[in-house]
């Protein structure tokens, strides 16, 4: 980290380390949630979570090692996240559309008949 006080660096590395550990953590439960799910709503939140906690894990690690490149990656991967996390939105926004729409059309053909 830098030119310190020798306790305090140890202080940090041992900060991080545990920070790593628990969102390492939290990044294995909201792949279970995200596949568990009941909902697609719930998936679709639990994907952006994982990739909340991987950017924050990558911001971590460039602080701990200090390398500048990381956070040029972290800022990149937070836009891919972004980026599918609407698609994702609008594919399952489209699908329910389609659904509704056909189970409108369904009803009006059943009380046509009669």
């Amino acid at each position: 980290m830098g030119k310190g006080i020798p306790a305090l660096e140890q202080a940090y590395q041992v900060l991080f380390a545990a920070s790593l550990v628990i969102l390492a953590i939290f990044l294995l439960l909201s792949l279970v949630r995200a596949i568990m799910g009941p909902r697609v709503a719930d998936r679709i939140v639990a994907v952006n979570m994982m990739g909340t906690i991987t950017i924050t894990i990558i911001a971590i690690l460039a602080v701990l090692k200090q390398e500048g490149y990381l956070v040029d990656i972290c800022l990149i991967y937070a836009m891919t996240s972004f980026l599918a996390v609407i698609v994702l939105c609008k594919v399952y926004m489209g699908v329910y559309r389609q659904r509704k729409e056909g189970k409108e059309d369904g009803e009006e053909t059943e009380h046509g008949s009669f």
